[in-house]
């Protein structure tokens, strides 16, 4: 019994790091996992740049997909492919320009994304009515930068007031489904409700997973104090399954808000998949740059067999981190490609036709396409972009809530959008249409959307309202 316990806690120490790599890795920016790269072969012997590259500013290398990846430009009617997806040409912005490339200078710079920015934009995508929209945006509005809610519910319900009355029970039903966006852990009033989300995500065969729940709702405050030896006899069990329970708690981030940091005005996007139309069908394929480039170096790995006791400790625990990361690299790119592929299946019409035709498509969706988390696809897609004949895009420019159609079908909001903005081009420019008669307008098309809806929309686009829009032609 002592045996495979002490078995199942190593096990655990040594899968958790790497499960945190693996999360931590999938969540970041080319731009970021380029310096993620370049850190870890600085700091690890047993890593080195591949032959093929001189270091970070080098973009060449392949996904492992190469037998898909275009290598010359396809002249097939309207098809479309990149005249090629070695990106080192295109200098440290990662972009390059040719005919094709149909995206402004704004599109190749990297949004700003804040915590606020990632939650609201899960949330308009939840199947929510407006008034628990309304309060999940209030109780967005009032997490802290860590992604805490510090605020008790009472203190959400006046500030809800006067256009909402919401009694605590209401609000703390949409408190947790905003718990389960992502990143995991978010939305939590204690240090224990933040831990428990993120045990609630775990297998269910996880060491130590029922007694690191039974210390997180409980006393897990007294462990500062008391230490683990204390707690294990507080809770009379063996010292040996209390400490994986602690290792497993240890392992978790208490203050999960931290993993959205908004990157510098200045960043600018690199690509991270190319997508391009051949014989009709629409294919994706890692940019040059998103493979690994880095590899064992080794040299360093047969020294291990020859070298003292403890250098060769030392040098086996850097080749073990060195795996990990080469396996975290594999395992994103094969999770952001399987990400797209669906995504490109699910939006076909979008590539082709533009936003008119985005179809409403959430992140539930895909995740139960694929079988994976929710807030797996929502880390896969984060700030990450998409080089398509469109231009450059934002993965989230996928998704989109929807509204119900008279036909029994629904449009996207990002779809509605397009058509009041093409209503708006095209309208008279000494009598704009009103607010309401752009509803009238969509509504004979088949999409019952109401005055204030439309003026929400047209308010996002930046567009004025009718009376200043009137010109003198």
């Amino acid at each position: 019994m002592k045996t495979r316990l002490q078995t199942s806690l190593g096990q655990q120490l040594v899968l958790t790091p790497q499960l945190q790599q693996a999360i931590k890795l999938l969540q970041m920016s080319t731009t970021e996992l380029e310096l993620e790269i370049a850190q870890a072969v600085e700091s690890n012997p047993l890593l080195d740049w591949a032959e093929s590259n001189d270091g970070p500013a080098a973009n060449e290398g392949s996904d492992g997909n190469d037998s898909e990846a275009p290598s010359e430009r396809v002249d097939n009617g309207d098809d479309w492919a990149p005249a090629e997806l070695d990106w080192s040409a295109a200098g440290s912005g990662g972009s390059f320009d040719d005919d094709d490339d149909t995206g402004s200078a704004a599109e190749r710079v990297a949004e700003t994304e804040t915590l606020a920015d990632h939650l609201l934009w899960q949330l308009h995508l939840s199947h929510l009515s407006a008034r628990d929209r309304s309060i999940g945006a209030t109780l967005i509005d009032a997490l802290d930068e860590d992604g805490y809610l510090r605020e008790p519910l009472a203190t959400i319900a006046e500030t809800l007031l006067p256009a909402i009355h919401a009694d605590e029970d209401e609000i703390l039903a949409v408190l947790h489904r905003i718990q389960r966006f992502d990143p995991v852990g978010v939305a939590a009033r204690t240090l224990g409700e933040c831990l428990q989300l993120q045990l609630d995500v775990l297998v269910g065969d996880t060491p130590g997973l029922a007694l690191a729940r039974q210390i997180a709702a409980g006393p897990l405050e007294r462990l500062p104090r008391s230490g683990v030896a204390g707690l294990a006899h507080e809770l009379k069990l063996p010292l040996a399954e209390v400490e994986t329970a602690v290792a497993l708690l240890r392992s978790l981030d208490p203050r999960p808000g931290t993993q959205i940091a908004p990157l510098s005005q200045d960043t600018y996007v690199v690509p991270d998949v190319v997508v391009w139309r051949q014989n009709g069908v629409w294919r994706a394929a890692l940019a040059g740059h998103a493979g690994p480039k880095v590899v064992i170096h080794r040299g360093y790995e047969q020294l291990i067999r020859r070298c003292g006791e403890a250098d060769a400790g030392y040098l086996r625990a850097q080749l073990q981190e060195a795996r990990w990361l080469l396996k975290g690299l594999q395992q994103r790119g094969e999770t952001l490609l399987r990400v797209v592929r669906s995504l490109i299946l699910q939006q076909a019409g979008f590539l082709e036709f533009g936003e008119q035709a985005l179809r409403p498509l959430t992140l539930r969706e895909i995740a139960a396409e694929l079988g994976l988390h929710e807030s797996t696809v929502s880390r896969a897609i984060a700030r990450k972009h998409v080089r398509t004949p469109r231009g450059t895009l934002p993965l989230r420019a996928f998704f989109a809530s929807g509204i119900d159609t008279e036909g029994g079908g629904e449009a996207s909001s990002t779809a509605i959008q397009a058509m009041i903005r093409r209503l708006i081009d095209d309208e008279n420019p000494r009598k704009p249409l009103s607010d309401a008669k752009l509803a009238d307008l969509l509504k004979s098309s088949g999409i019952p959307v109401a005055r204030r809806t439309v003026a929400k929309y047209r308010e996002a686009m930046n567009i004025s309202a009718s009376h200043e829009r009137v010109r003198i032609a």
